[in-house]
């Protein structure tokens, strides 16, 4: 499938988009408030455009996560996906609320350590593991390694044995499952570069019980991301559950089954599962199986929590259609360029969020056509020196961003209660060539 199906109801309101999202609130005066903040204050402080998340939604969202597995009598451990937001102020805030992490290369398994999450808490998973990366990971001692191919596990055994460490690993397999997600974010189908084919399972995991210096501990699957329905996940889920009474069957042990993320979040306010589903459909699944869970959320924790706050350089006429140009640009958001990503734009002064409305497409300053974040979406006027707040930004947003452009990497703000702490300043200008050399 090319991407996941275009959206058949109306873009939610202004005053909608605000209320569905705890965090936000309007005030007559002060304006749009990231809880007890005025965002305004934000602009004052560090300009635009900025990114801000809120301690308080990432502590809600990982609670509410937390609950739904303890409620559904499930023995779980919660392994934060770094890639979607890598920040050390979020990692040591959700790895004080008990999360380990899950981790795709050397760089975030060292940012977790540096953020004090335990080693032992600590899943690797990735198709691409150097031998660097390996050897960091049995120096650490972490708690998982999710092999990815029977030349990994290979490569895996002889660099433990040069060592004299166990790797504990898991074997990721490929459920062959759609997931019904965009195609460049679906990752548990035949053809997709990630996992061990199901049919190569049995064999291979009675391969690694064989070589030295292996302890095969259980099953991981990950099946994409931003999933908006459950019947993908039932189908995997049944998948590797067959596959651990199988396993079994054959004498071998299997402690673990890391069910991995994708949880979707709701950025046009449409309905989807959340975690209290997603925790049933893993208590359907495996709770007669006496297995240790492991969930690997990013997007569904962090996602919501964060907004990008950009400032309006110009409104323009062209061609009978509305331009609203940005100072944030597709080098700090690249999901709209990348994926057609929605996301609700919002203007954070009192006025404007409830003034009347018309079409426009919301543009940034690259010189690039695709850096575009929204088009025909209902806003007011919106004047120079405006400030809107793009939502559901805090993953896959500032870890994704570059100085595209000579374009500094914007300020990162954490908010919490009336507490405003710059977790990131603004990139300087010099710090963008700075170490480059130029030959004689």
């Amino acid at each position: 499938m090319a991407a996941a199906s275009e959206p058949t109801t109306p873009d939610p309101s202004i005053a909608e988009l605000i209320a569905r999202r705890p965090h936000l609130r309007l005030h007559a005066m002060d304006g749009l408030l990231m809880e007890d903040v005025p965002l305004n204050h934000v602009v004052d402080a560090v300009g635009t455009p900025t990114w801000v998340y809120s301690a308080g939604a990432l502590r809600a969202r990982y609670r509410a996560l937390a609950q739904a597995l303890r409620t559904a009598g499930l023995d779980a451990q919660i392994h934060y996906a770094v890639k979607a937001n890598d920040h050390l102020a979020i990692l040591a805030l959700l790895g004080r609320e008990g999360a380990g992490a899950d981790v795709v290369s050397g760089g975030e398994l060292r940012r977790a350590r540096a953020a004090c999450i335990s080693a032992s808490q600590i899943v690797y998973s990735g198709v691409g593991k150097t031998e660097p990366e390996l050897r960091l990971a049995l120096a650490e001692d972490i708690g998982q390694i999710n092999v990815e191919s029977a030349e990994e596990l290979h490569t895996l055994s002889a660099i433990a044995v040069s060592m004299g460490r166990t790797a504990r690993v898991t074997l990721r397999i490929n459920p062959d499952v759609d997931a019904g997600t965009h195609d460049k974010i679906s990752t548990g189908r035949a053809g997709d570069k990630f996992g061990i084919p199901w049919s190569d399972a049995v064999t291979l995991y009675a391969e690694a019980a064989a070589l030295p210096s292996i302890e095969p501990i259980g099953i991981a699957t990950h099946i994409g991301s931003q999933i908006m329905e459950l019947a993908p996940y039932r189908a995997a889920f049944a998948r590797i559950a067959e596959l651990v009474r199988a396993l079994r069957d054959q004498g071998h042990s299997v402690r673990v089954v890391d069910c991995g993320g994708g949880l979707g979040i709701p950025y046009r306010n449409d309905p989807g599962p959340g975690p209290d589903a997603l925790a049933g459909a893993i208590k359907a699944a495996f709770h007669n199986l006496d297995v240790r869970v492991a969930l690997e959320p990013g997007r569904w924790l962090v996602g919501p929590a964060g907004i990008l706050l950009a400032s309006v350089i110009l409104q323009k006429q062209s061609g009978g259609n509305r331009f609203v140009v940005l100072d944030a640009a597709m080098n700090d958001l690249v999901r709209p360029a990348m994926y057609d990503a929605w996301h609700g734009i919002v203007p954070i002064a009192a006025a404007a969020a409830v003034a009347p409305v018309s079409h426009c497409d919301i543009v940034g300053p690259v010189c690039e056509t695709g850096d575009t974040f929204a088009r025909e979406r209902l806003l007011p006027s919106l004047n120079a020196g405006a400030v809107v707040a793009i939502l559901d930004a805090g993953a896959y947003g500032a870890v994704m961003s570059s100085p595209y452009n000579a374009r500094p990497r914007a300020a990162e703000v954490l908010v919490d209660g009336a507490a405003l702490t710059v977790i990131r300043p603004r990139q300087t200008l010099e710090a963008l060539w700075a170490g480059e050399v130029i030959p004689p």
